[in-house]
């Protein structure tokens, strides 16, 4: 296969739920920063006082075990909006945010944010909307963990990472970032062993393949049959 065939899939942020006027509110309030590879936006344990707009850029957000194993439960790219959105209280991250790329970001104060939703009630709905579709992201990605073992939160996350990172050529869909095994293991919670197992399966029912080091998905129909996929929007079923 020649990737040049391959289409990108329109892959949307977190943020299309502000109208245009109201994400420019949001733009007005931001400060812009360059963050370098391999630094944090914020740890686990730390003040819940901001919320990140990815301009450029990628971010993982993590959760560590007490054994000291990582958790990778959210992937974020450009126009993804990052942060413990807890308005009028004072909390703090029940995780840790890693930038994995050069990031420019911009930092939204928790003060700014509480005198946009006072002030403009159309701001607040939005808002509501941006927290409903991250409570409906991990609700479904909990669902994926739980309810059909690890091959079920294995093919799901595959799914997702086509919807994130997908470029399509007919009915395959190369997932054009390379995602080690040990990515996907810190994603669905299982060892790098089991990954390689079910992949190997994957592979040889011609479900999925590789080109370059990174994931083709050739049967999208057989992942959805093993995750029992309920077909949710592009929005929700994302990495």
């Amino acid at each position: 296969m020649i990737k040049e065939h391959y289409n990108v899939i329109e892959a949307h942020g977190n943020t299309n739920c502000f109208s245009e006027q109201n994400f420019n509110r949001l733009l007005v309030t931001m400060k812009e920063r360059i963050v370098p590879e391999g630094s944090h936006l914020f740890w686990e344990g730390d003040y819940s006082d901001k919320l990140f707009y990815i301009k450029r850029g990628r971010v993982k957000l993590t959760k560590s075990t007490d054994e000291g194993k990582e958790l990778i439960l959210y992937m974020y790219q450009a126009g993804d909006m990052v942060g413990q959105a807890d308005p009028f209280f004072s909390t703090k991250h029940s995780f840790t945010a890693e930038v994995i790329e050069e990031s420019e970001v911009g930092v939204i104060e928790q003060k700014d944010l509480e005198i946009l939703i006072c002030q403009h009630c159309d701001f607040a709905i939005d808002f509501m909307k941006w927290m409903g579709i991250h409570h409906r992201l991990t609700q479904t990605k909990f669902r994926d963990l739980m309810m059909y073992g690890k091959p079920g939160a294995l093919c799901s996350t595959l799914i997702r990472l086509g919807n994130t990172y997908g470029e399509k050529n007919g009915d395959s869909i190369l997932i054009n970032k390379k995602i080690t095994h040990t990515d996907l293991s810190n994603m669905i919670g299982a060892t790098r062993e089991s990954v390689n197992r079910m992949l190997s399966d994957l592979r040889k029912k011609d479900a999925v393949e590789y080109e370059n080091g990174m994931i083709v998905i050739k049967d999208l129909g057989m992942l959805q049959d093993i995750c029992h996929c309920e077909l949710c929007p592009n929005e929700i079923c994302r990495i």
